[in-house]
């Protein structure tokens, strides 16, 4: 739609996603100090309040360049929000109940993705593009508000001043733990073979003759109600299977569904299709996060910060490796090979993740 609107090729278009992760991964390891050194909650809320006014301007945005600016000054801010959350939770939460704890928050944030993307797709027919921005802003700038508010009496221990050489150290922590590299390299391949192909969903409809934009928001919003069903299913799941399993199943299901994405099944075969996917990677993706919150128990706002750094780095490069994939091989063995990656991943991270005893 925006293409349309504003003259531009479709895959130009798809960058806006680009523009909004690879700066999201950059400032991450800053904004994960931040949060330790600066205060979690604070941190929140401001960068909820920029996330806001830069989504209003893209509402009214009348270039593609603004528009591009726009995105990039969200992604700048917008890892300080969830993140940041996982690392609270990993403050406040001990690991034996973290996994759980980690299932609920990834629930009620499923539970936003699967609003979201339909409500977006509704608003995108309705309304055009431009409406999506302008209510996403407006609610933006209501959940700051309301954010400040409902932390006001919120009392955590007071976070220590800031200190370059503690910095330093925290990282060496981090990545002093085998762990670390096998964690963010793992979550850097999902984000590009799975995040990567969601900007190209609508043109993938488009071989089956579907057009409208809602239904690839519904289909984004199915791949969420996987992720919802884990998160409900997550204490049963956690009480009957070694981690290592969950991780394996986790790597098969969203391979073998990202697999059935490039047959091209009628858009309602594919809703199931995507719930299986968003299943798969949400049961291999909440087993890593929880391995990230137990690599420094001194900066657990930095790991959990160096984890989406790495997600959202891969997220940025993935609609470029789709896209020129697409263009030089054709959809189909390009989602294949995709598909294999993330098997692959599933099973390096059930052999190679352990808790630390």
């Amino acid at each position: 739609m925006i293409a349309a609107d504003l003259a531009i090729d479709v895959k130009t278009a798809a960058l806006l996603s680009t523009a909004f992760a690879f700066p999201y991964a950059l400032v991450q390891p800053l904004l994960g100090v931040t949060g330790d050194f600066f205060g979690k909650t604070r941190l929140m809320n401001v960068c909820v309040l920029v996330m806001a006014a830069a989504a209003l301007v893209c509402a009214i945005s009348t270039s593609f360049p603004l528009l591009v600016a726009m995105r990039i000054v969200a992604g700048l801010v917008a890892g300080g929000v969830f993140p940041v959350a996982m690392a609270l939770v990993g403050d406040l939460v001990p690991i034996n109940q973290r996994q759980v704890a980690i299932a609920r928050l990834l629930g009620i944030a499923l539970t936003a993705n699967v609003l979201g993307a339909s409500i977006a797709g509704v608003i995108g027919d309705l309304f055009g593009w431009r409406g999506v921005f302008g209510i996403l802003g407006t609610f933006s700038l209501a959940v700051s508000l309301l954010a400040f508010f409902a932390f006001r009496n919120f009392t955590q221990p007071k976070p220590p001043p800031f200190n370059r050489a503690a910095v330093v150290a925290n990282f060496r922590d981090i990545f002093a733990d085998p762990r670390a590299k096998v964690c963010f390299g793992a979550v850097f391949l999902e984000a590009i073979f799975i995040h990567g192909l969601f900007p190209y969903i609508g043109l993938l409809l488009q071989s089956v003759g579907e057009t409208r934009a809602s239904i690839a928001g519904l289909l984004i919003a199915c791949f969420a109600i996987g992720g919802i069903s884990y998160s409900l299913t997550a204490p049963y799941l956690v009480s009957k299977a070694p981690e290592r399993r969950l991780m394996l199943l986790g790597g098969i299901l969203a391979g073998t569904s990202l697999a059935l994405v490039a047959l091209h099944f009628p858009w309602q075969a594919q809703m199931a299709v995507y719930g299986l996917f968003g299943l798969g990677f949400y049961l291999l993706h909440s087993c890593i996060q929880v391995q990230v919150t137990d690599l420094s128990q001194t900066a657990r706002g930095a790991a959990a910060s160096l984890h989406s750094s790495s997600f959202y780095l891969g997220q940025a490069v993935g609609p470029v490796i789709y896209g020129f994939g697409f263009a030089h091989g054709g959809p189909e063995p390009t989602i294949f090979f995709g598909a294999l990656v993330v098997l692959g991943v599933g099973i390096m991270c059930s052999q190679l993740l352990r808790r630390r005893t």
